[in-house]
């Protein structure tokens, strides 16, 4: 599904960047309007241009406990996205810092109106790297950046929706009422038309 999402990142296994994708989806999902940012890529580089806001919670623990793809480090990482500071992750996936805060130049970077100051610093860590960086914002859209510029924007609310499958017997009928589907069954849609 992301696979138009920075292709000229071929250094970026599709898996991790796809991973790092849902999980954003998940924390913009919850409801709990916030937000946050990871890169992933070019650590090195990442980690000269940024410092800790916090001692770093996931110091110290093994690469293993640290990779995206880990159920259990998803969950901490949705906690640990209420602190402030970026999520620095390895092409492979390995969360090498979190807590942290981007020092780069936004001078050059064409920013749309209307976004904010971790957007800015998203554009501007990935041009001034070359990592990827993905948003969560406040409002609950997932934004990807990369070579500084966006590249993506995905709506949770039609993501999920793509996701999903009904579980009802065909033939199916639906409604619409203001910004909300529901799915019958065609024979409980004539059973309530028959009822009226």
């Amino acid at each position: 599904m992301f696979e138009h999402i920075c292709p000229k990142a071929e250094w970026c296994p599709r898996e991790i960047l796809e991973s790092v994708l849902e999980l954003a989806i998940e924390i913009a999902r919850e409801g709990r309007r916030i937000g946050t940012l990871f890169t992933v890529g070019f650590v090195d580089s990442v980690m000269r241009h940024s410092r800790p806001l916090i001692l770093d919670p996931l110091a110290l623990h093994p690469a293993e406990a640290r990779r995206v793809t880990d159920p259990n480090l998803r969950g901490t990482i949705k906690e640990l996205a209420q602190l402030d500071g970026a999520f620095i992750l390895d092409e492979r996936g390995v969360v090498a810092a979190a807590c942290r805060y981007l020092d780069t130049s936004a001078k050059g970077v064409d920013m749309t109106f209307g976004l904010g100051s971790r957007h800015l610093a998203a554009a501007s860590i990935s041009r001034e790297t070359g990592a990827i960086a993905v948003v969560v914002s406040e409002s609950a859209v997932v934004r990807v950046f990369y070579g500084g510029r966006l590249q993506a924007e995905i709506l949770p609310e039609l993501w999920l929706l793509s996701r999903h499958s009904l579980h009802l017997p065909a033939p199916i009928h639906e409604d619409s009422l203001r910004d909300m589907a529901i799915f019958t069954t065609e024979e409980a849609a004539a059973n309530a038309e028959e009822s009226r």
